[in-house]
């Protein structure tokens, strides 16, 4: 072994035994998540004391668990959803050989004639199947998440199999669904060259893609800043422009960074959260690595939107957006007071806020050192 083998089998140790772990991780999120399902539709419809708490049971379970991330009502309900429509996933825990005493309570209850059974359809196109476990083993809790809603269920097992086989990553999913794949498939007359095709451009996953995916850094306990860096120059900026505009003295109070925020029932992260104690606003900054596009303005006008219908509180005036786009050695800041029609709150503002001018020395001065 020389110098450059020994570098060789480090990478390969490494990338190996990455994939293993984060494949370990997603398979013991989906398990938890489908598990916690179960647990809840079986005290829906045989709880003793089920009739107390009804509709609101969900939202009791999230009060009384809100020392745990990740169980508010919304992602409960999720749950429930993933085990009505995945029941068969318990196959593959009650032959789980690790430690099968710990499933035998668990399914000992269970009358698997009561459940729905696989739906049989086989994927023509390609003569492929993909079993329960290689879906399991395969697709994170995010992949899931996209794949539930659909309810053909040859269309979700379409999905399925060409999620596994070409290993797509969460992103490529829903491209994918929101393509119609599956109908343009239904209609393409040369079926196989319409699939390479699809999968020679696809996005595939990746252990960086899987450790990022927001549910399993939740599951693992980390922090959204520890993991939802796209570059060594975004974590600069963002890191400095905190303590930048925190040392301005304009009133900027530091409320988060990467602030996750749940649309539906996707999240979604803001990059710097402040509350400005003279304007009486939060105020949002979001940072692009790049040039100005109408797509980064527009995200950010529905982080003030969402901002200002479920987190404003009684005497706080409208969100502020702040928008920082970087390009080359150049920065374009563009502002967006989305409601802000009070004449004088737009003159406190004027003054409340660092000029375009200053904040452009602070980027510039940024790129320039790193």
């Amino acid at each position: 072994m020389d110098f450059s083998d020994l570098v060789h089998c480090i990478s390969e140790v490494n990338t190996e035994l990455t994939k293993q772990a984060t494949k370990a991780v997603n398979r013991s999120l989906t398990l938890r998540n489908w598990l916690i399902g179960y647990y809840i539709r079986e005290f829906e419809q045989h709880g003793s004391d089920r009739a107390l708490y009804g509709e609101s049971l969900l939202d009791l379970i999230a009060a009384r668990l809100s020392d745990i991330s990740g169980f508010s009502a919304r992602t409960l309900r999720l749950y429930r959803q993933f085990y009505l429509v995945y029941p068969n996933i318990w196959q593959t825990l009650s032959a789980e050989s690790v430690c099968p005493e710990k499933w035998q309570s668990l399914f000992a209850k269970f009358n698997p004639a009561h459940l729905l059974q696989p739906c049989g359809v086989e994927i023509p196109i390609h003569n492929m199947k993909a079993g329960r476990d290689d879906i399991l083993m395969n697709l994170s809790f995010s992949h899931f998440t996209l794949l539930m809603p659909i309810d053909d269920p040859l269309k979700r097992r379409f999905y399925e199999v060409e999620c596994v086989r070409g290993n797509w990553s969460v992103r490529e999913l829903k491209r994918q669904i929101e393509s119609l794949y599956f109908e343009r498939s239904a209609l393409s007359q040369d079926k196989k060259a319409l699939s390479e095709h699809v999968h020679a451009g696809a996005q595939a996953d990746s252990p960086n893609l899987v450790i990022r995916d927001p549910y399993v850094f939740e599951f693992l306990g980390l922090k959204s800043q520890e993991v939802m860096y796209e570059s060594d120059l975004e974590e600069a900026l963002l890191r400095k422009l905190e303590s930048f505009l925190l040392e301005l003295g304009y009133g900027f109070c530091f409320e988060a960074r990467q602030k996750r925020i749940m649309i539906g029932d996707e999240y979604f992260f803001v990059d710097l959260v402040f509350y400005h104690r003279v304007l009486k606003c939060h105020v949002l900054i979001e940072l692009k690595t790049g040039g100005f596009s109408h797509e980064a303005l527009g995200q950010l006008n529905t982080y003030l939107n969402y901002f200002k219908a479920h987190l404003m509180t009684e005497g706080d005036n409208p969100p502020v957006g702040l928008l920082l786009c970087t390009e080359k050695n150049h920065a374009l800041v563009q502002y967006a007071c989305a409601g802000i029609d009070n004449q004088v709150f737009v003159s406190k503002y004027q003054v409340g806020l660092p000029g375009p001018e200053e904040i452009r020395e602070f980027v510039e001065g940024v790129i320039r050192n790193e």
